[in-house]
């Protein structure tokens, strides 16, 4: 499979995907290193300022403190041997400061690391200072760039009588800020290095997931996998771990009855957006087709009923914890089934029905030959009159031509198997059914179940009651048979729950579980309960089921 080349590789990229989410984790590592080594340097000088006009400041509060040199600057000249010079010097010494100038209210210096300049003015205003405010500041000098502090000097009697000036060269934080440096470069070395192992450890990882594909590769496969999930015809539900949608595709939302939804947009079935990270059960109701989806009931061709479907699933676990499970539509082919189930009990009936006409008209001739006349009509009439009453009963109470044809043909079915099949004297559906086919299925699964359960019982019966509450069809069906244990009345409606054995051209257990499904799916209800005489009973509720 061959796709065309990304612009990437046009432009001398590598084409794997790792190589390309390498790079960039690489260079987004070495770009947020150098932001953050920038952002911490470009406050640092800052810092470093602050820090030496703050101890420049400090140095001449201290020498402003001392009363003997106020005392020295009233009682001196401005001499390079005065008392006020050797203790500016002093002070210059012991702390480092690049100067300790003195100046008196006319701004002259009375100290100064230069003898020469004592007795001249300060280059800088000294106004500030000698107006009783301190100053911190950098700024030019004599002596060239510094951080300088200024403190008024007070006399005794609180009297302003001069400044003194300190200042730190501006060259000593230049060098500061400068064997910071390395320090920093280092720690960016050493984060720059851990985020580019890191992104390696984590690219390695991502070889293994995308199995080495290009992006072209992936976007490619991408596509051909929409595409192949919209058009197949089987349902594909894929789900994670935790047991929630990852994706669905058109078949399986029809199948599972989810809204419709149209391939490629925003919410589509490929993307599963609306649906993704929903738990299966929200999406389609708890019920036996969850428990299969989910691999809480395991096995390969697995039937369910979802709605009015009937569907084979099959579950594919995935290395990740999830699965993907595929879904199809066995619905047709289940009528077909039952169908073939109605025809060959038919044919049965009909084969059986050949060999009693043989006997009757064999019968009938003997009486011939022996010339009871009186005695053939009899037997003609009771034998004709027995089916005639039994279809006439059936078309006076029900009136819909389907369901009386299927009663009167389940009559000579369950006649031939030895059991009698009555409607109740409360029988009665006047009108047309809305749903005919509904209730055929409903009426045709009970009245087997209850001829299977009736055949072989000390006084076999089935009874049928129809009757009409509005326009509502109650159904009952009792059988003669063993019945059901109270506490299985609610499992003998689950999906796959039987107690005959499996059949070559189908599978058992789906009879009950499309009764209740298919008055459920009317608004009505469907209930097990006991008869009687000891045997079964089966009630039907349908709402708005008479037209």
């Amino acid at each position: 499979m061959r796709f065309p080349l990304t612009s990437a590789r046009r432009l001398g990229l590598p084409r794997r995907a790792v190589s390309q989410i390498l790079l960039a984790q690489l260079a987004i590592a070495a770009g947020v290193v150098v932001l953050a080594t920038g952002l911490f340097l470009a406050p640092l000088s800052a810092q470093l300022d602050d820090q030496a006009m703050r101890r420049a400041l400090a140095i001449a509060q201290g020498a402003a403190a001392d009363p003997s040199l106020a005392a020295d600057l009233l009682g001196s000249a401005a001499t390079a041997d005065s008392p006020v010079q050797a203790t500016a010097e002093r002070l210059r010494r012991a702390t480092g400061a690049e100067y300790v100038v003195v100046l008196d209210l006319d701004g002259i210096r009375r100290s100064h690391p230069s003898p020469d300049r004592i007795g001249l003015r300060v280059s800088t205003d000294p106004s500030e200072a000698l107006a009783g405010r301190e100053v911190m500041e950098i700024d030019e000098g004599t002596l060239g760039r510094s951080a300088r502090g200024k403190v008024p000097l007070v006399a005794a009697d609180g009297e302003i009588i001069g400044a003194v000036s300190v200042g730190i060269a501006y060259d000593g934080v230049r060098d500061r800020l400068l064997g910071a440096i390395p320090g920093l470069l280092a720690y960016a070395g050493g984060a720059l290095a851990a985020g580019a192992l890191v992104a390696y450890l984590l690219s390695r990882r991502i070889q293994r997931q995308t199995r080495d594909l290009a992006f072209s590769d992936i976007a490619g496969l991408l596509a051909e996998r929409e595409a192949m999930l919209h058009s197949i015809r089987e349902g594909v539900i894929a789900l994670d771990r935790h047991d929630r949608v990852r994706l669905v595709n058109d078949e399986a939302a029809r199948l599972l009855g989810l809204a419709p939804q149209t391939p490629g947009s925003a919410d589509s079935p490929g993307s599963a957006a609306g649906l993704a990270g929903r738990p299966l059960e929200e999406v389609i109701g708890a019920g036996r087709t969850a428990d299969v989806l989910s691999g809480r009931v395991t096995g390969r061709d697995l039937l369910t009923v979802q709605g009015p479907r009937v569907l084979v699933a099959n579950r594919m676990p995935t290395e990740d914890g999830g699965a993907v499970a595929t879904l199809r539509d066995r619905t047709e082919l289940e009528h077909l089934s039952r169908e073939l189930d109605s025809t060959r009990g038919l044919i049965d009936a009909l084969r059986a029905q050949d060999h009693e006409h043989a006997n009757r008209l064999h019968t009938l001739l003997g009486l011939l030959e022996l010339g009871l006349h009186e005695e053939a009509v009899e037997f003609v009439t009771e034998v004709v009159g027995v089916h005639r009453t039994t279809a006439e009963q059936v078309t006076e109470k029900i009136h819909d031509p389907l369901l009386a044809a299927l009663l009167v043909g389940k009559a000579t079915v369950a006649a031939e198997r030895g059991v009698p099949l009555r409607l109740a004297p409360a029988s009665l559906l006047p009108d047309r059914l809305v749903d005919p086919g509904g209730l055929v299925t409903i009426v045709g699964n009970l009245v087997d179940n209850a001829l299977d359960a009736a055949v072989g019982s000390a006084s076999p019966l089935v009874e049928v009651e129809l009757r009409a509450e509005g326009r509502t069809a109650v159904l009952r069906v009792r059988d003669s048979g063993p019945g059901v244990p109270a506490a299985r009345r609610e499992e003998i409606f689950t999906e796959g729950w039987s107690t005959k054995q499996p059949e070559a051209h189908r599978e058992r257990g789906l009879g009950l579980a499309l009764v209740r499904r298919l008055a459920e799916r009317q608004g009505g209800s469907a209930r097990a309960g006991g008869a009687a005489d000891g045997g079964a009973e089966f009630s039907v509720v349908l709402p708005e089921a008479l037209r």
